[in-house]
């Protein structure tokens, strides 16, 4: 296969990771925005408490193993290994489903302690509903994780947009139920209920993208059976042993790194509140800021990262199988092309919500309207997380899988010291939590980036990849606060203007980016409908 073919497939496979991470991501914000204007920002708080405890458990137990997984297949496969390739699938479901049950008990036996210890006993319940959801993820994550190695991303972007479609439905469903078993229609004991409604929405949406992906394994099976049958390879045939210990030697670094991350979402939950009940808020007010924080602010700035990620991830398995057959040109091509796309989506979606925050927030909230001031704050965490998710998904493609960790430990120190120091501040109080966050995010991408470069000593092109998208969002967030500014004088829509603005500003940034040369026909064609884009724009002599 050429070069040119590989990347044009590389391309095909990130696009379609990413079209469903914005799906997925959409449908996330559609579930939450009811759901948030039901329990509120306490109920948010309380939400969050259990699902953070959930996602750090869950990536203990299997989300560092299908970044593994695929790259350990890919490398096989690349070689035609296919015996080998489907051992791994093997060793890692048993692995994963033992890791995935142990996690799942723990949780159900020491649900009341965790929720203790992490300053938030009101999310005794949503610990409770996200428990099984453990185990089921755990079996869907090595699927998924093999899948990608074959470089095929469809059935992970189906079983993602089916478990998200299930998952929106019944956690506003079950929260609206739930929300009226209580005491009163206002009380508390409603508001947790509420909140254990929408995390046990998660579960069943978990429990239909396993049984999708099931299904599309069963389709390839035979398929696979074939190739292995033809398989020759006997003399490197590798023992369930070796491939544990290569499984787990891979992934534990990813794992490391990822939690590392999640601890700080830990660290926030127990930090915030604590030392804001300290400088004199009772504990509920500090449920609210936290809320707004982890409902509105995590939300709402980590929605363009998603996208990002995806790219990433669909790297990992290109990339990797690349490096092993030491195609030094391809490997740098799909550095700077991953680098530079999940610039030119994050940056002006940082510059994006830094101007519309409040307006944005008002606007999905409206019942719940508080936090904006946040968004503004740390909207430019989004562009450091980008770069941070982006750099750990290359580097985990070449086989470096140590130093995302040791980025990741450095930004969480980061965080705690920013923490302690400026939650404290009265005047400051919970935005210290966002201004950390922008730290925690920027020693980790600096030092990842650095190291990267390092190691490939591949130049990586800062200017395309950060440089044009800065120009193209400069002249799209002036234009966006210009045309909010004077709709909402006109006629004082919030709704209206905001829309609008939004509308305008990425049709303003595309048309800046391609007269800069900030966006080429590549980038487009990764895109739905781009090539017909990219058609459109030659014609008006605008590529």
């Amino acid at each position: 296969m050429t070069t040119q073919k590989k990347s044009s497939s590389f391309l095909k496979q990130a696009a379609i990771l990413a079209v469903a991470s914005i799906l997925v991501r959409i449908m996330g914000f559609l579930y939450r925005i009811p759901m948030t204007n039901m329990i509120g920002d306490q109920g948010n708080a309380i939400y969050s408490a259990g699902y953070y405890i959930y996602t750090f458990l869950l990536i203990l137990s299997s989300a560092g193993l299908p970044a593994a997984i695929s790259k350990m297949v890919s490398e096989r496969l690349a070689l035609k290994q296919y015996r080998n390739a489907h051992m791994v699938f093997r060793v890692s479901l048993l692995v994963s489903g033992l890791l995935g049950f142990l996690c799942m008990v723990l949780m159900i036996v020491f649900a009341k302690q965790i929720a203790a210890i992490s300053n938030s006993p009101e999310s005794y319940y949503c610990i409770l509903t996200l428990s099984p959801t453990l185990f089921i993820v755990a079996i869907m994550s090595v699927y998924r994780g093999y899948f990608q190695g074959m470089n095929t991303m469809v059935p992970t972007a189906i079983s993602q947009i089916v478990e998200q479609a299930f998952n929106a439905f019944f956690s506003v469903y079950l929260a609206y139920v739930f929300l009226g078993i209580g005491v009163s229609a206002a009380g508390k004991k409603n508001i947790i209920l509420g909140a254990a409604g929408g995390t046990a929405g998660t579960g069943i949406g978990a429990l239909a993208g396993l049984l999708v992906i099931l299904f599309s394994y069963s389709l390839i099976r035979p398929t696979i059976k074939k190739q292995i049958r033809k398989d020759k390879n006997f003399d490197v045939q590798e023992s369930r042993r070796e491939i544990a210990k290569v499984l787990l030697g891979t992934a534990l670094p990813i794992i490391a790194g990822t939690a590392v991350f999640s601890i700080t979402n830990l660290i926030d939950m127990n930090m915030v509140t604590r030392i804001l009940e300290t400088t004199g808020y009772t504990h509920e007010q500090a449920q609210e800021l936290y809320g707004q924080l982890s409902g509105k602010y995590v939300t709402l700035t980590t929605l363009p990262v998603s996208i990002s990620t995806a790219v990433a991830t669909a790297a990992i398995p290109s990339i990797a199988a690349s490096v092993k057959l030491r195609q030094k040109a391809v490997i740098r091509h799909k550095m700077n092309m991953t680098l530079r796309i999940s610039m030119i989506i994050s940056v002006p979606a940082a510059v994006g919500i830094g101007v519309l925050g409040d307006p944005i927030v008002k606007m999905l909230f409206p019942l719940s309207n508080k936090g904006g001031i946040l968004l503004t704050v740390g909207s430019v965490s989004i562009i450091f997380l980008a770069l941070c998710q982006t750099a750990t998904g290359i580097l985990q493609g070449i086989g470096q899988v140590k130093i995302p960790m040791i980025g990741a430990i450095l930004g969480a120190i980061v965080k705690v010291i920013l923490n302690a120091v400026l939650i404290s501040k009265p005047s400051i109080h919970v935005i210290g939590a966002v201004l950390s966050t922008t730290g925690c995010y920027a020693m980790a991408s600096i030092y990842n980036m650095i190291m990267l470069s390092k190691i490939t000593r591949v130049p990586i092109d800062l200017l395309g990849s950060l440089g044009k998208p800065l120009v193209g969002s400069a002249a799209m967030g002036l234009g966006c606060f210009g045309i909010y500014q004077g709709l909402y004088l006109l006629y004082p829509s919030n709704t209206l203007a905001t829309l609008v603005s939004i509308l305008a500003g990425v049709g303003l940034y595309g048309v800046v980016m391609l007269f800069i040369k900030g966006i080429r026909e590549e980038d487009l064609n990764m895109l739905p409908m781009g090539g017909k884009m990219a058609s459109i724009c030659k014609k008006l002599h605008l590529l």
